[in-house]
């Protein structure tokens, strides 16, 4: 069994609109923009991150924003749902929030004891705000929510998938562990990690398949302290069979990717080394950072991208 992963890194999702995105996340969601990069394979795109003050992984959520493309079909073989952890007591708040500013799919719940706001993104994302314990995290304080009800960071995700079973049995194999059902939820956490230590299965056994599109979530990755880790975890899962890639820096983190039984794809990414190995914390994500092999077209890149105002 790997006993390396501590919760989740991150969650990159597929975005139409930079500046709404942008908006939506900065401003609806009192987030810090943590990084402002591009997509490392197409560099016409942006790569926004965004998260707590330096960006902690298992804060971090992060978005390609394509333009416009059509927003994506929900369905069985995605991360249906982020969800993002906020102080207990804070729903209220939240709900008058996004109901003013005019969010869709505003719906109160409650799964495994948990109170929970789910809403819609700008493209139909699916997210979720759940009352949590803070453990030690703080939101980022920079906007206008106010510190006692800001999003601490992830709580974890949702899967939607056909049969969840051969996941649950992936998770388990990668430390997890069940700890409740409810209905058609499995729900599985893993111990001494991070706070974003929680992943639900829900069974979608007539569902069509999920069409990826703006909204829709591209990855998930999970978080491991170091590349002495990531190369134990890669070891064990392609001893088990899994076609794993080989590691990529992607210069803030090392990454190696897979394919899951159910569709998902997931991403091992190392904590080290940080959002700040190129800007000073007190300027994260203000300047635009390239990849070094992009540097030399940086003017042309520029010109491309769109500017991050709501609208672009």
């Amino acid at each position: 069994m790997i006993t390396q992963i501590r919760g989740l890194h991150h969650v990159t999702s597929l975005a139409a609109s930079a500046g709404e995105n942008n908006a939506f996340f900065t401003d609806t969601l009192g987030m810090r923009r943590v990084k402002t990069t591009v997509n490392f394979d197409a560099p016409d795109v942006y790569h926004l991150y965004y998260g707590d003050e330096v960006g902690t992984p298992g804060s971090v959520m992060t978005y390609f924003p394509y333009g416009p493309i059509p927003r994506g079909s929900r369905g069985a073989g995605e991360v249906g749902v982020t969800e993002f952890a906020v102080p207990r007591g804070s729903l209220p708040f939240w709900q008058e929030r996004l109901s003013d500013l005019g969010l869709t799919g505003l719906s109160r719940q409650t799964a495994f004891g948990e109170d929970r706001l789910h809403f819609d993104g700008p493209d139909g994302d699916g997210l979720a705000l759940v009352e949590s314990d803070i453990r030690d995290r703080k939101p980022w304080t920079g906007g206008d929510v106010p510190e006692d009800v800001g999003i601490l960071g992830f709580h974890g995700a949702r899967f939607q998938l056909r049969d969840p079973d051969a996941t649950a049995e992936l998770l388990t194999f990668m430390g997890y562990e069940e700890v409740d059902r409810q209905g058609d939820l499995i729900r599985l956490k893993v111990a001494g990690g991070n706070a974003a230590d929680t992943i639900d299965l829900q069974a979608m056994p007539g569902a069509s398949a999920a069409r990826q599109a703006a909204g829709s979530v591209h990855h998930i990755a999970f978080a491991v302290e170091d590349r002495a880790a990531q190369l134990e975890v890669r070891k064990a899962l392609m001893d088990t069979g899994y076609q794993v890639t080989p590691v990529i820096d992607r210069d803030y983190f090392w990454a190696i990717y897979f394919r899951t039984p159910g569709g998902v794809l997931f991403e091992i990414a190392t904590n080290e080394p940080g959002f700040d190995r190129d800007e000073d914390t007190a300027h994260l994500g203000e300047a635009l950072k390239l990849p070094t092999r992009y540097e030399p077209h940086r003017a042309r890149i520029e010109a491309q991208l769109p500017p991050l105002t709501r609208g672009a």
